[in-house]
């Protein structure tokens, strides 16, 4: 069913076959997840909360987060946020999306809530009933407020169903509006490049918050029937534990994830035994070719490797199941939009040319919301610009030779420098800051920090970690802090983040 409604989209499963499971969990229906989420439309809408509206999602990892996201999507515009966030960041991120509603666990003690109550949007906690099954819970408000109730009505295909943020090297974080349309087509191009089937099982690790994990984790498998085991999150010690009761054929995940499960698998032969996996996928940043093979040869299945953005709705490219060949090191064939290599004067470059990775497609971002300069700097002749650098083979494999961007990719996890910057310059011994990506072996990037001091202060790199911790996750606290009389500046004068590490010696 060619459809372009979420709705529609998720009528694939048999009624009475699993869709969402969770490790220790009864299993949920395809029949009950379609009523889950008719049921909790409309109790949105009976709240005043209509289609392209958005509600912020603060749930941790598991299938009522899932589930929320789907219901959400499905009706109005689900936005789902790091939990991980600290105040300031929830702040930012409520304010900017205009959220009419923040959905959370009930009994959570998030930032989130006391930041919505100061903004005076509205909470709903969510509920799960004893003994329900995996991602079945039911929405009640904090508050005895009423709202004139809109009609229940389901989303239609133009409408926004997801908003996500980007971050912005040289500017505040960017809105990203994907319609229904744009997530239909992505599920359905993901579903066609792994050929799910109905009698799939996918054992979800990513993070659900992160675009990989919502479209390729959880919506491209149910839009084939087939079924989710939704954990808390990625933990390589219960990794196999996990996989030995949800008895998956499939998973996807980043490169540092497959990396922690190749350090365990070799004590857990049997496990894999038991369960024989038809493929891995990996995408969010490029896997090590060691990795790769070392991976294979444990599972006795093909690791797919795949390329992947906010502003695609997820993927762009994918190397091929076999028979087909797949070239490790590249990130596969145009898999969804369609995808060239674009000179700096706009003009298509033929095979082997070296430029910028552009795509157009259904699947593609309209533009980020109430922001005209960054539409025109990212789309040419119809063509969205990712940012990235990379080449097509004549057989139409890309690979990706670096990011024109400077944004820090810990992971997987996009970092804008100039974000953490921001908060580093708050701290009153601070004159100058800059943040730039320092390579890690396993995340690929870390941050790092240059500093100049104030006359006559002093600060340690331990102090100042402490001072960003309070305002930002975890992973954007820079792992390295150098002070220095004053910034390392390029030949312009310009502050140049990328190939500061290599200048600095850090490389």
């Amino acid at each position: 069913m060619n459809s372009d409604a979420l709705v529609q989209l998720l009528a694939a499963g048999a009624d009475t076959a699993l869709a969402v499971t969770a490790p220790g969990r009864p299993g949920l229906t395809f029949s009950g997840l379609r009523a889950h989420i008719a049921r909790t439309i409309g109790t949105l809408n009976g709240l005043g909360i209509a289609r392209n509206d958005r509600v912020a999602i603060v749930v941790n990892n598991g299938p009522e987060m899932a589930t929320a996201f789907i219901a959400c999507a499905c009706g109005v515009a689900s936005a789902p946020l790091n939990p991980a966030y600290r105040a300031d960041e929830f702040e930012f991120y409520l304010s900017d999306l205009n959220a009419k509603a923040l959905i959370v666990e009930a009994g959570s003690s998030s930032p989130a809530i006391a930041v919505a109550t100061k903004l005076g949007v509205r909470i709903l906690d969510l509920v799960v009933a004893d003994g329900a099954a995996a991602g079945d819970f039911s929405l009640q408000p904090r508050d005895g407020a009423t709202a004139a109730a809109v009609p229940p009505t389901y989303a239609q295909p133009d409408d926004i169903s997801m908003v996500l943020h980007t971050s912005g090297t040289t500017s505040r974080p960017k809105i990203v509006p994907l319609s229904q349309r744009n997530l239909c087509a992505s599920a359905r191009n993901i579903a066609k490049s792994l050929q799910f089937r109905a009698d799939d099982r996918g054992l979800n690790v990513m993070p659900l918050f992160h675009i990989h994990g919502l479209i390729a984790g959880v919506l491209a498998p149910l839009s084939a029937g087939s079924q989710v085991c939704c954990t808390p999150g990625f933990n390589a010690l219960k990794f196999f534990a996990w996989m030995d009761e949800a008895a998956p054929t499939w998973y996807t995940a980043v490169p540092t994830m497959h990396q922690a499960i190749v350090s365990r698998a070799k004590g857990n032969q049997d496990v894999i035994a038991r369960h024989p996996l038809r493929f891995m996928r990996s995408s969010s940043s490029s896997m090590p070719p060691q990795v790769i093979k070392e991976l294979e040869e444990i599972f006795g299945a093909p690791l797919v490797e795949a390329y992947g953005m906010t502003e695609a709705t997820h993927q762009m490219c994918s190397n091929p199941l076999p028979p087909a060949v797949r070239k490790p090191g590249t990130v596969g064939l145009a898999a969804g939009p369609e995808v060239a290599i674009m000179a700096p004067d706009g003009v298509l470059l033929p095979a082997g040319g070296i430029g910028e990775i552009v795509i157009r497609g259904p699947n593609v971002t309209a533009g980020y919301e109430s922001n005209p300069s960054a539409n025109a700097e990212a789309y040419t002749h119809g063509w969205f610009r990712t940012g990235d650098q990379g080449q097509m083979d004549a057989e139409g494999y890309v690979s990706i030779t670096g990011r024109l961007k400077e944004i820090i990719n810990r992971g997987g996890e996009k970092i804008s420098p100039r974000e953490v910057d921001e908060v580093i310059m708050d701290h009153p011994a601070v004159q100058q800051v800059v943040c730039f990506g320092l390579p890690h072996p396993k995340l690929g990037e870390e941050v790092a920090a240059v500093v100049v001091l104030r006359e006559g202060m002093a600060l340690t790199e331990r102090e100042l970690q402490a001072f960003v911790a309070t305002r930002m996750a975890d992973f954007k606290v820079p792992k390295k802090v150098l002070f220095m009389a004053e910034i390392p500046k390029g030949s312009t004068g310009k502050l140049q983040r990328i190939g500061l590490a290599q200048k600095l010696g850090l490389a």
